[in-house]
């Protein structure tokens, strides 16, 4: 069970800034009002919540707060993984597990040097035990093989499906993106595992001596976000493309979906990557972006504070400093809504919904937010 004694220990941790001024922005659905619940992380990458509302945030650089519900306080959180925090990399995504309140699992995502003085780093995902302000028990359930000297593109977004499977997004590790075409490594890949990281018997390429049993579709650039369906209980990605062609797909089972061999965008610079959009026996995405928004984080609205957004997908974006509001009406694509981008002047890494309906963007800055979106009174 979780601990209460953490959150009266917190109680003595040193106070967040908080900048208590809100704005109203009126959207096309709802009025809300946007203001800074916790301020002053260092590029912060992810963010879970925990069941009495408090808040868990990476750090990109290596450290991991819990944050009161509130935003009053935060402590660092002690056991953490040691993480390669160059380029891209560093700590990553963070979730909790479906039965937290019985077993206190936290499972994170980060990029892990290689072991025993070899070369090269990985995405690697470890779970451990939330006890009082620290992790114990931890033990790393998933490697991405090979490791690989880069310090770009490693994902990476932590779902679990509604049967419980751990859904890890993976990046093509940049100048290796031709791997995302092949089965035998885990780049530009979404993998599969239990929580426990084994493998499930009804993954797709388990009876393929030439693919890695953990793969459950392929063909991706760098998916940074993703979600549950809510009423479907699919799988939902969102994939950072080049210059133009960011995406949004519904990765099934065994599915390649084309990078580097297909795509809407060109690389940095223009040069050309693929002349082909499409092509047989690869799929095409739900959504696309040209140019470029530079999608990070995403997730599906389900609560009850802003009931004209419920069911539509959110998506985060670095570059353009904005949230995408994809409307979605029996599983089809009506119309996008930008949102917040007079109003949050920042990169925006990731966004949830927290347990009381209201959304919640993390900026990624050297000054990063917990910034909260609700209803404006």
């Amino acid at each position: 069970m979780f601990n209460p004694k953490f959150v009266l220990t917190a109680m003595l941790a040193a106070s967040v800034s908080v900048t208590a001024t809100a704005e109203d922005v009126d959207t096309e659905r709802h009025k809300v009002s946007i203001s800074t619940l916790a301020d002053g992380f260092t590029n912060p990458w992810g963010m879970t919540f925990l069941p009495d509302k408090s808040i868990l945030v990476t750090e990109r650089s290596g450290d991991i707060y819990w944050v009161s519900a509130d935003g009053s306080y935060r402590e660092k959180i002690s056991g953490t993984p040691e993480v390669v925090a160059q380029g891209q990399g560093g700590m990553l995504d963070i979730t909790i597990d479906p039965d937290f309140d019985e077993n206190n699992w936290v499972y994170i995502s980060y990029s892990e040097a290689a072991q025993d003085g070899g070369k090269g780093n990985s995405t690697a995902v470890m779970r451990a035990k939330l006890d009082d302000k620290k992790f114990t028990e931890q033990e790393v359930i998933f490697r991405q093989a090979p490791k690989y000297e880069s310090n770009n593109h490693f994902g990476s977004r932590l779902v679990f499906s509604p049967e419980g499977h751990l859904y890890i997004t993976l990046g093509d590790r940049y100048s290796r993106m031709d791997d995302a075409q092949t089965l035998d490594n885990h780049h530009g890949k979404v993998v599969r595992i239990w929580p426990d990281g084994s493998i499930p018997e009804d993954n797709p390429f388990v009876n393929d001596d030439n693919a890695l049993d953990e793969i459950w579709s392929y063909g991706h650039r760098n998916v940074q976000g993703a979600d549950i369906h809510p009423e479907t209980g699919e799988l939902w990605t969102v994939e950072h493309g080049p210059q133009g062609g960011d995406e949004v797909n519904i990765p099934e089972a065994g599915k390649n979906y084309g990078w580097p061999e297909i795509t809407y965008g060109v690389d940095y610079g223009g040069a050309i990557i693929s002349e082909d959009a499409v092509k047989e026996g690869m799929e095409q995405p739900f959504y696309y972006w040209v140019p470029s928004i530079a999608t990070a984080g995403a997730t599906f609205y389900t609560g009850d504070a802003f009931p004209e957004w419920k069911g539509d997908f959110f998506v985060a974006a670095l570059k353009s400093s904005l949230v995408a509001r994809l409307d979605l009406y029996e599983g089809r694509m009506m119309h996008e809504e930008r949102l917040f981008e007079d109003a949050v002047e920042a990169r925006i890494r990731d966004i949830n919904q927290g347990p009381d309906g209201y959304l919640y963007l993390l900026t990624d800055q050297s000054d990063g937010a917990i910034i909260q979106i609700k209803p404006a009174d």
